[in-house]
C-alpha cells in the first residue's frame, strides 16, 4: 500500500436534537473541552464540536437518537485518581472497571447516555 492512516482526526457521538446546551455543560463546563465553532455549511444540522489538545469530539444530532452503550471513545487521563475525585465533586457518577490489566479505568455516561471511557496506564 502507498497510503498511511496517521491518526484519528475526531470521534463523533450522537445526541438528541436541541440538547446542545446540555452538551456544553457536560463536555465544556465539567470535562474542560473547549467548544469549537462548526463550519458554516454544517451549523444548520445542530450538534456541537469540542476540542482540547489532540482530543477532538463532535456531537451530531440524530433524529432517532439511541445512546451508544457499548461503542465508545476512550480518553487517556493523567492523574486519574484526581479526575475521579473531581467527577465526584461535580456529582458525575462513574463505574470502575478493573478488567484491563495495567489500566486504571472508569466509565462515565454523558447526559445522553453515551458511554465514555477514561483510563490511565499504570
Amino acid at each position: 500500500m502507498s497510503f498511511v492512516i496517521n491518526k484519528i482526526d475526531h470521534v463523533q457521538l450522537a445526541m438528541p436534537k436541541g440538547m446542545e446546551d446540555e452538551a456544553r455543560k457536560f463536555y465544556d463546563d465539567i470535562l474542560g473541552l473547549e467548544e469549537v465553532e462548526k463550519p458554516e455549511p454544517l451549523r444548520d444540522r445542530g450538534g456541537v464540536w469540542f476540542s482540547r489538545g489532540a482530543v477532538h469530539l463532535h456531537l451530531g444530532v440524530e433524529e432517532l437518537f439511541v445512546p451508544a452503550k457499548k461503542a465508545h471513545p476512550a480518553f487517556e487521563v493523567h492523574q486519574i485518581e484526581e479526575f475521579k475525585r473531581y467527577l465526584s465533586s461535580q456529582a458525575v457518577e462513574y463505574k470502575v472497571d478493573e478488567n484491563l490489566p495495567g489500566a486504571n479505568r472508569i466509565y462515565v455516561s454523558d447526559p445522553f447516555g453515551n458511554r465514555l471511557e477514561f483510563l490511565e496506564w499504570v
